[in-house]
């Protein structure tokens, strides 16, 4: 199958308006080939940011729903039928889904101890369910990808760059906009929960950058739902204009008199804690950073998803519910 990339070959998304993407289809059509006018389908790889909507479910599922052994399994529940829902109506060609477990043993504590210090640990029963979920995903034919040493993040970026040279598309399958950084082309961002689909339009108008200025945008704004610092004083509307105008934090640093000419409210005010704060600002853009070149053992064909059979559930504490529409995914989907 030809490959689209540059050098003359230019991609378009023919089916959708940008921004807010409507549902697609199996398969869709997103590249268009400048030679001959030929037309090339993209097959979509699921990235599931997995411990997203384990930790949805766990919140959100009564806590009065229980195993086969009777243990507790709200989130084993909720995580299930969604993970089955997401495999009957999006079909997926390929699907891997990546579980955190460096909740305080990542690289970005040993770069910055204080990362993630205001999240509380889950509790051992969590911990217990996140294993299940994880069988559970296997048990589907679903490749799992899980460090302790790095995040559910680098893991899909890593992922991510190592099969995109195949002519498919990235569907980054979380609620986190972080992992939006990682577009590129016709990759696009879904929260799966929400039905909430972005490309790189969308990401923009919601954010204020694109997808590449991410890291730079919280490396200068901060994130203090990971207890990132930024550049105090700074929040996301004035980074959002410093990048529109020098493009990144290096072309910020590489110009602070222009801060001073850009208009900006305080301007100078600005400037000065720029000038304060430069190592928290790169520092901080280090840890929001995506790595994307840990080592896997899983390929873009252990990632293909052909369906499930209906088997090698029965050594896996589930509810009875979930067993149930798991059946029911086999029966729905085509041999």
């Amino acid at each position: 199958m030809p490959v689209c990339g540059n050098g003359g070959i230019r991609c378009t998304i023919p089916p959708y308006k940008s921004g807010a993407l409507a549902k697609p289809p199996r398969g869709w059509v997103d590249f268009a080939a400048c030679c001959g006018g030929e037309t090339i389908v993209a097959e979509r790889v699921f990235l599931l940011d997995a411990s997203v909507y384990v930790f949805r479910a766990w919140f959100s599922v009564s806590d009065g729903v229980s195993d086969d052994e009777g243990l507790p399994a709200n989130a084993v529940f909720g995580y299930g039928a969604f993970l089955c829902d997401l495999l009957e109506r999006q079909r997926p060609d390929y699907i891997v889904a990546a579980f955190d477990e460096s909740l305080t043993s990542s690289f970005r504590n040993d770069i910055y101890p204080d990362y993630k210090a205001n999240r509380p640990p889950p509790p051992d029963d969590l911990r217990r369910q996140f294993q299940v979920c994880q069988r559970f995903t296997e048990a589907l034919g679903v490749p799992v990808l899980a460090s302790e040493r790095y995040e559910a993040d680098d893991l899909i970026g890593s992922f991510a760059r190592r099969v995109r040279g195949d002519a498919v598309s990235m569907v980054y399958t979380t609620a986190d906009k972080d992992l939006a950084q990682l577009m590129e082309g016709t990759d696009s961002w879904w929260d799966a929960a929400r039905d909430r689909w972005l490309d790189a339009e969308g990401v923009r108008a919601n954010l204020g950058v694109a997808p590449h200025q991410i890291a730079d945008l919280l490396g200068l704004a901060g994130d203090s739902v990971d207890n990132i610092p930024g550049v105090p004083g700074i929040g996301r509307k004035t980074a959002a204009a410093l990048l529109a105008a020098l493009e990144s934090l290096d072309g910020v640093y590489a110009d602070l008199d222009a801060v001073t000419r850009l208009g900006l409210r305080g301007a100078k005010r600005v400037r000065g804690l720029l000038e304060t704060h430069r190592e928290q600002a790169y520092l901080s853009r280090e840890l929001t950073r995506i790595h994307c070149e840990v080592p896997l053992n899983v390929s873009l064909d252990d990632a293909r998803w052909q369906g499930w059979d209906g088997g090698t559930l029965d050594d896996t504490p589930l509810p009875r519910q979930l067993r149930n529409r798991a059946l029911r995914l086999a029966e729905a989907y085509p041999d």
